[in-house]
């Protein structure tokens, strides 16, 4: 039988999230003290070393069960043809992002992690490599372009949500973002082709 997490301890890691958060906000996260912290949210520092070695121990454990809830929300609903599956896996993203509203805009915004942004894009891109292969018939260089366009588009579109207030829903958003990174799937595809077509017609 699974051991059930005491409540207590599941209220002083969300006080102490919270307040990693609100301190993000101003300070980058290598210039935040645990004394800091705790001050924040009004908790002894013997109660913090309880759970977490320093402040990047919990900063890793937030981002790791982020990374988590974002790789079971693709392993429900792959990326693929399928694109109302696609559509899933992005409202799914919206939903964690929610969930976790602010410590992801700290972790967006000015003083955030750029390693767990790019370890995301990287989750993303393994799980979509496939479909683009078969569908666009791309090389892994070529490829390269298309994330580099898309990826940082929506993560763009992303922060803009979660810095203005978030006042969107996750489906509205999830929404917005799959038709626009279908589109860009499409022209990107388009271009190959007619790439391809101007080069066998020189050859000829």
């Amino acid at each position: 039988m699974e051991k059930k997490v005491d409540r207590r301890i599941l209220k002083t890691k969300s006080q102490l999230r919270t307040g990693l958060a609100k301190l993000m906000q101003s300070k980058d996260i290598s210039r935040i003290t645990v004394k800091e912290l705790v001050d924040e949210v009004g908790i002894n520092r013997s109660t913090f070393y309880l759970h977490y070695k320093d402040i990047s121990g919990l900063l890793e454990e937030i981002e790791r069960e982020m990374a988590e809830e974002i790789q079971e929300a693709m392993q429900r609903h792959p990326i693929g043809q399928e694109q109302h599956a696609t559509f899933y896996f992005i409202e799914d993203l919206y939903e964690v992002l929610t969930k976790n509203r602010e410590i992801s805009r700290a972790l967006v915004g000015p003083n955030g992690d750029i390693r767990f942004i790019q370890k995301i894009q990287h989750i993303i891109e393994e799980n979509s490599r496939g479909l683009l292969t078969e569908v666009c018939h791309a090389s892994e260089k070529e490829l390269r372009y298309f994330y580099a366009f898309c990826l940082n588009g929506c993560l763009g579109l992303v922060k803009t949500w979660l810095l203005e207030g978030a006042h969107r829903d996750p489906e509205f958003m999830a929404r917005m973002t799959f038709e626009m990174a279908a589109n860009a799937m499409n022209a990107f595809c388009n271009a190959e082709d007619s790439f391809e077509n101007s080069l066998t017609e020189k050859s000829q």
